[in-house]
């Protein structure tokens, strides 16, 4: 709460009189409160990352400091793979090699020594992990799982622009206790799925993302929802009747937001991150309730980096592209599915990211300072009535903690539903409840 009130206050006396100002010091808060989420991946659930078994030509970096300097040393020639494994018991250490492979972004299940973890691979080619985190980019991907958000905040931190990490989002979520709040005053784009009144609304928002002083990502779910069997049955279904290739793995896209996006910051984003999400059959969905308990699961992901001015320059070619990624992505999930998994290569550990731990384990100090002091001032657990006070109050907090967690699971979403087909490009499934993105 602290945090979200020096957010409010750069709100009122900051933004009013520097709006550049006022979006680098909110930068820095954002990034202070996500990074207490990144912790649930880097020490609670054990986040580890993890380099491919050394041969001749890779080349080991010792430590997380040098991790992303090092990385921009390399010439074009090499490519860099990033392991990060989640260890639901131990905490992670960090390393990086260069190998002459494909990169990708994936997270890959094993179990080591009895125990389950978690790991996420960085492949990607190496022109577009130098330009991560240091260029404006629309970042689009299919919705496979609750914690999608938070994958992608994990890949922002390491890539150095958690605090500029930007989403469309459906409105109700900027009404969430702490992080919705936080979210809004960092100007996430918050739509009401209505296309009548959010065409001008996210048309205004991209607008105002153009004179963003440092280099931020803009994610857009571009299905609308979050992926489910239900849904997946309603998209084939409506694809029948239109005569679309038929989804096996991904929804079909709605593509006015995107193309909306796409001509608004056609002038100041220089690319587009494709990512691909994969959850492998043998691993349970990965929740945000499954994380506080300490609990494994695997996604893996995909990245490829498209550059914007090789876009179509019509609406209906940005459209017409848009579908045919998806169509790509059916096909790599199709072949993931096969293989399950992007890459497979044997992993061995080094290293530690700290940045997270340090973070956390300040505000826990600071809280549990605060809290002794103000229970010594206030003589609170010496009442019955005190006592009372201070169980409302951790049940408040037990509460506002069960709505973040409710309001992430996929499985609440109301099932798409088919609207009648009247002509070839009129009618999509009308997929409502717990969604992401118009």
């Amino acid at each position: 709460m602290l945090l979200i009130m020096l957010q409010a206050i750069c709100f009122v006396f900051i933004r009013p009189l520097s709006k550049n100002t006022y979006r680098k010091i909110n930068r820095q808060l954002a990034e202070l409160l996500w990074l207490e989420l990144v912790w649930i991946f880097d020490w609670w659930a054990g986040v580890q990352v993890f380099n491919p078994t050394p041969t001749k030509s890779h080349s080991p970096i010792s430590s997380s400091s040098s991790f992303f300097n090092h990385l921009r040393t390399f010439d074009s020639k090499h490519v860099v793979v990033i392991s990060i494994e989640l260890n639901c018991k131990h905490i992670s250490e960090l390393v990086c090699e260069v190998s002459v492979t494909e990169i990708a972004f994936s997270i890959v299940h094993e179990h080591r020594n009895g125990i389950d973890r978690l790991l996420i691979k960085v492949f990607t080619d190496p022109e577009t992990f130098r330009l991560m985190g240091k260029e404006h980019a629309l970042v689009m991907c299919n919705h496979r799982s609750d914690i999608d958000w938070l994958v992608g905040w994990v890949l922002a931190q390491r890539s150095g622009c958690l605090g500029s990490a930007l989403a469309v989002m459906k409105k109700s979520s900027k009404f969430l206790p702490v992080i919705g709040w936080s979210m809004w005053f960092s100007e996430y784009l918050f739509l009401e799925r209505n296309w009548a009144k959010d065409e001008n609304t996210l048309k205004s928002g991209l607008q105002r993302l153009k004179d963003f002083p440092r280099p931020f990502w803009l994610a857009l779910f571009v299905e609308g929802t979050r992926f489910t069997q239900a849904k997946l049955l309603a998209a084939q279904e409506y694809a029948a009747s239109q005569g679309l290739p038929i989804p096996r793995n991904v929804l079909i896209p709605r593509t006015k937001g995107f193309v909306s996006a796409v001509s608004n910051m056609r002038s100041f984003a220089p690319a587009i991150y494709d990512i691909t999400l994969a959850i492998p059959k043998s691993s349970p969905p990965p929740t945000i309730l499954n994380l506080f308990k300490g609990k494994s699961s695997v996604v893996h992901v995909h990245i490829k980096r498209h550059l914007m001015k090789e876009l179509p320059e019509t609406d209906d070619g940005v459209a017409q592209w848009c579908k045919d990624i998806f169509v790509a992505k059916d096909a790599l999930l199709d072949k993931h599915m096969a293989d399950n998994t992007f890459s497979a290569q044997e992993l061995q550990d080094h290293g530690r990211s700290k940045k997270s731990l340090v973070v956390v384990t300040s505000w826990a100090c600071l809280l549990i300072f605060g809290a002794l002091k103000f229970l010594q001032w206030s003589s609170l657990l010496s009442s019955r009535r005190g006592i009372a006070f201070t169980v409302s109050g951790l049940a408040v907090v037990t509460v506002l903690m069960h709505i973040l967690i409710r309001s992430s699971q996929s499985e609440r979403s109301t099932p798409a539903k088919v609207a009648p087909a009247k002509t070839k490009n009129e009618g999509k499934p009308s997929e409502t409840g717990d969604d992401k993105q118009y």
